[in-house]
């Protein structure tokens, strides 16, 4: 192996989950400080990869998400011939092995799943106990190094640019992340929502509602429900929301992208969980409280109740998420 090694990973197509990958990037600088690291990822996730120092630069995936396009990976991946040493393939898929392969890369590294015999040159086995702990698979990817958690790097300038833009003050304001990209089964009730947002304004937080475009419908019932609150949503950019995020006082989001990234800017995080589980995919913080009923139906890692009464949520009060979030702030805010 070469002292300066280019590596290619294979990123993942979730927000929370390319967080999570960070743990991979910084376990391969330990094992290789000179290598350049490249990520093959959608076009979306570029100001994400920016705040990671260990990536030299991001290439844009080409394809739609699910599509197989078996001549275009192949052509995409005989453009990559010659340069790159070693690939890492995160997703699972069979398909999502094809580049490296196309384009020869001499160590192709990853998890057997799609029973991708042949596609992998390195099968790193995957135990049971971490086949639904995102952040502990990426990183035995790299076997060897330390395992760190998640940081990103922020743009204080911006960031600056943004409160003044939003009327917030930092370490002043609560930060809500009410949205859930997987579907209905992560998401605590807006009402619900809405209450923690009226208790936290009462006690003279402001409060920001941050998501992307599609989780509008979301934040606008929150704020009809709790009038004062800065609704955010689908006005900020990926790189915006991870600097706002980082000023806040607290954080209280489901299990979704913005909760990995809360955590990965030392922002307080309460994580609410329904249909999955805080044991799987936690808040890598050092500063948490980690919310879930713990139903016998639970977690059962579906978009949609199988059930239809969502009770894992719905019946989450709003007492027992403002009592965690008085523990984080009963936590001297950081300057």
């Amino acid at each position: 192996m070469a002292e300066s090694p280019t590596i290619l990973v294979i990123g993942p197509r979730w927000v929370g989950d390319m967080v999570m990958a960070q743990c991979l990037f910084s376990a391969l600088k330990e094992l290789h400080p000179n290598a350049a690291i490249d990520v093959l990822a959608p076009a979306w996730a570029a100001p994400l990869v920016k705040r990671m120092p260990e990536i030299r630069q991001q290439i844009d995936f080409p394809l739609k998400p699910g599509a197989l396009e078996f001549s275009h990976r192949r052509r995409f991946g005989r453009l990559l011939r010659g340069r790159y040493d070693m690939a890492y393939i995160l997703p699972g898929s069979w398909k999502s092995a094809l580049i490296p392969f196309f384009a020869r890369i001499p160590r192709r590294v990853g998890h057997l799943r799609e029973m991708r015999y042949g596609l992998l040159t390195d099968i790193v086995p995957l135990p049971d106990s971490i086949k639904r702990r995102t952040a502990q698979a990426y990183f035995g990817l790299a076997q060897g190094g330390r395992f760190r958690a998640p940081r990103l790097t922020v743009d204080t300038k911006n960031q600056v640019a943004l409160l003044d833009r939003f009327g917030l003050a930092p370490r002043k304001f609560v930060a809500l992340m009410p949205g859930a990209e997987f579907g209905p089964a992560k998401r605590w009730p807006s009402e619900s929502y809405a209450g923690l947002a009226r208790d936290f304004m009462d006690r003279g937080l402001k409060v920001a509602l941050l998501g992307s475009k599609n989780d509008r419908d979301v934040t606008a019932e929150i704020a009809a429900l709790a009038p004062g609150v800065v609704d955010l949503a689908g006005q900020t950019r990926l790189e915006d929301a991870i600097d706002l995020i980082s000023a806040a006082r607290l954080a209280v989001s489901n299990d979704s992208g913005l909760m990995h990234v809360a955590a990965a800017v030392g922002t307080p995080i309460v994580a609410v969980y329904g249909s999955t589980s805080p044991e799987n995919t936690p808040p890598l913080a050092e500063q948490r409280e980690l919310v879930w009923l713990g139903l016998s139906c639970s977690p059962c890692h579906q978009k949609i109740c199988p059930l239809g009464h969502l009770n894992c949520l719905k019946t989450l009060e709003v007492g027992q998420v403002a009592a965690a979030a008085d523990r984080l702030l009963d936590i001297p805010a950081a300057a």
